[in-house]
This record gives C-alpha cells, structure tokens and sequence, in this order.
C-alpha cells in the first residue's frame, strides 16, 4: 500500500512491481511544479515497501520527460541507492535532463517506438548533468555516449535497441501493458531476492563514482551559469530565429507582389 497522496506523479504497486509515472502531460512531464519531491519520496517509499522487487520509472501521454530543473542531485542519489531493480520505461521522447539522468543508472531499459532521446547540452551552452557523462559512458561506451552528450545527437529506440542498451522495444499503443507483462514474465521466472542482490553486486561498487560525477557536474553548471554562458546562447538562438522569420515573412510578401 502506498502511504502517500501524490500530486504530479502516480504511484501504484501491482503484485512486485512498483511503479512511478511522471504525470505532467500537458508540460511534457517537464521537472516543475512538485514531481521532483515527489519522484525521490516515491523511490523511497518503494525501497522499503516489503513486497516489490522492481521499480519502474516512466511517464503519462506522449513524452518521458522534457526535463529541465538543475536542483535534482537528490534525486540522483536516491537512485543510486535504491535497492529495488530500476526499471526505466521510456513511454515517448526525453530531451535535455529528462534523456540523460536516468538512462546510465537504469538496471533494465524498455522503451516505446516512438521514444527517442535528445541531449543538447553544448548547444545551450550547458553541460551534462548529474554524472551523466559518466553513467552513460559506463552503459553506451565512452564514443556513442559521447556523440549524445557532447555533440547532441538524437538517438531512436531502434538505435539503443541495436546497441543493447534497450532490452525492449513495445508499440506506443499498449505500451504500458506491454511492460507490465514483460516485467511479470521475468518475475515468474527468476527469484526476486536473487535479482535485487545481483544488481547490489554489480552497483556498489559504481556507487562512489557516481556520486562524486553528479557533484562535479553540478559544479561545472554552476560555473556556466556564473560565467553567463547559457543566457548568452540561448539569446544568441532567439536572435537567429528571430532572423529567419523575418526572411521567411520578406520573402512571402515578395511573392505576392
């Protein structure tokens, strides 16, 4: 039984599997309004709810997440300690935050056909967040985590399907059902205890790295931020958009002369 009333996520347990979804559909599950509080006191309350073996992570409507919020070190470090097997469902698209916190931390990645990830960090003049570069250096390889991260390619589902690091890939249609089935399957199949402790073996001994990568990404933000990097970009965009429009406008007038 879930003890708490959420807001911007639902929480609900179904036999041994907790699950959290993101319920901000019309923000894109955007990280505002309470769903970051509430995400890390989901994860909290399932790593001790005594009858769950995996928690699953995923969104309500068409999008993961849209991301966006750099006070989340919390909730990255309550999943790295979270002793439940982390199941990351990725419902639709994530950009920014939302395609790069949660995907090199992830015990099992399932995601939809329709999901792709989108981190444009150096084109915002930011940096990755949260360890990112790390997490996903360990779970990608050092040159596709790279190519996400540094130069902002967007990646497909069939993409992470190919390089192994989606487990599934579901229809968009049925796709929460879908991963309720998988997940029941693998259940009764193996023992739960043995799957939590498996993933203790194989964390513990990443969990200092990973702390201290999302510590040193916050810094670096921070220093971005200081140094009035971002603001200066995003400025720069607007002016070029800005830009465009009145050549696209110039242009349709002429036409019509």
């Amino acid at each position: 039984m879930i003890k708490t009333d959420y807001t911007d996520i639902v929480v609900e347990v179904s036999g041994q599997i907790g699950i959290i979804k993101f319920n901000r559909p019309d923000y894109l599950n955007a990280f505002g309004g309470r769903l970051l509080p509430e995400t890390i006191n989901a994860f909290r309350e399932l790593n001790e709810h005594p009858d769950t073996v995996l928690t699953v992570l995923t969104g309500a409507g068409r999008f993961f997440s849209s991301g966006w919020d750099i006070r989340s070190i919390e909730l990255i470090r309550t999943i790295i300690d979270h002793r439940k097997v982390f199941v990351l469902a990725l419902n639709g698209p994530a950009t920014g935050g939302g395609a790069a916190w949660f995907l090199g931390l992830a015990d099992t990645v399932l995601a939809a056909s329709t999901a792709h990830l989108h981190m444009p960090f150096s084109a915002l003049a930011l940096v990755p967040e949260n360890g990112s570069i790390r997490t996903l250096a360990h779970s990608l390889g050092v040159h596709r985590a790279n190519d996400l991260l540094i130069y902002g390619k967007r990646v497909t589902a069939g993409e992470l399907r190919a390089w192994g690091t989606v487990s599934e890939v579901f229809p968009a249609g049925d796709f929460h059902a879908e991963v309720r089935g998988f997940l029941e399957r693998q259940l009764e199949e193996n023992d739960g205890e043995s799957m939590m402790i498996a993933k203790k073996l194989g964390t513990a001994p990443l969990r200092s790295e990973r702390l201290l990568a999302a510590y040193e990404a916050m810094d670096a933000l921070y220093e971005r931020m200081v140094e009035g990097a971002p603001t200066a970009r995003f400025v720069k965009k607007i002016q070029g958009l800005q830009e465009k429009k009145e050549k696209k406008e110039k242009k349709e007038k002429q036409s019509k002369l």
